[in-house]
């Protein structure tokens, strides 16, 4: 499909599109970007598929292709957005209540957790990432969605995502809770 989507064929490139854009909506809904964000991201991944089709070395792993791609521009999206800090008028004028949740710096130790975190998630390997973003999508994708983006069989996407949650876990420290969807 992808070797004839490369060719120009039409069809080939719906075949791909039917395949893959839900693979590629999880993806970026994993980054909790604004719709219009969002749809911006997905159609900079297909515009990246369509300018590098005839490159692709693995035609067979287009899914982990796209995967990765829709990652990488979701990335760069963010931080181009890091940038620009846009302050709402009604954040400013809002007055925390006395709820302990809303105390200032009950908010700072989150974002410091966040940032622990996600730096630990970057230090994981390529692969792991995919796979734990795949999971943790919403909506969730399917099994073969999954094994189509990263190439792994149906029966070790479970026990991958076990390690990668204890490599995740090793590297933050046993202070935080992590687990797969589903789980308590």
């Amino acid at each position: 499909m992808v070797r004839a989507a490369a060719r120009g064929e039409e069809a080939a490139w719906a075949g791909l599109v039917g395949r893959f854009a839900g693979l590629v909506w999880s993806v970026i809904q994993g980054y909790r970007l604004a719709p219009a964000e969002a749809a911006d991201v997905s159609q900079v991944t297909w515009l990246r598929l369509a300018e590098h089709i005839h490159r692709l070395r693995e035609p067979e792993r287009v899914g982990a292709w796209m995967t990765a791609t829709a990652g990488r521009e979701c990335l760069r999206l963010l931080r181009r957005n890091q940038r620009q800090i846009p302050i709402d008028e009604a954040h400013v004028v809002e007055v925390p209540g006395g709820d302990e949740d809303c105390q200032p710096e009950t908010g700072l130790s989150v974002c410091e957790g966040d940032e622990e975190l996600w730096s630990a998630f970057a230090a994981l390997p390529m692969g792991s990432q995919v796979l734990l973003r795949l999971l943790f999508a919403d909506p969730p994708p399917s099994h073969e969605e999954i094994v189509a983006a990263t190439g792994m069989r149906v029966g070790s996407i479970g026990p991958t995502s076990v390690r990668c949650l204890a490599q995740l876990r090793g590297q933050i420290g046993p202070s935080r809770r992590l687990c797969c969807p589903g789980q308590a």
